[in-house]
């Protein structure tokens, strides 16, 4: 199981709800939750072997901006 952190432009419910959307639809994610109150408004996601690139390439495809982060 993998830990993935993003760095996102989430600013609403409504936005955190079009990712909701889009990652409950994959199967290789586990859970996920944002921290809108972080300055960086953080996207967690656990999940079995799925790639950073893919969660960014999800998002973007909806105008989402999203960046992984080191942790």
């Amino acid at each position: 199981m993998d830990i993935l952190i993003f760095k996102t432009d989430v600013t609403n419910k409504k936005k955190v709800s079009k990712v909701g959307t889009l990652l409950t639809a994959l199967p290789a994610v586990q859970q996920w939750n944002f921290d809108l109150e972080d300055c960086d408004r953080i996207l967690r996601v656990v999940a079995n072997g799925l790639s950073p690139r893919h969660v960014e390439s999800a998002l973007h495809s909806v105008g989402i901006g999203c960046e992984e982060l080191a942790y």
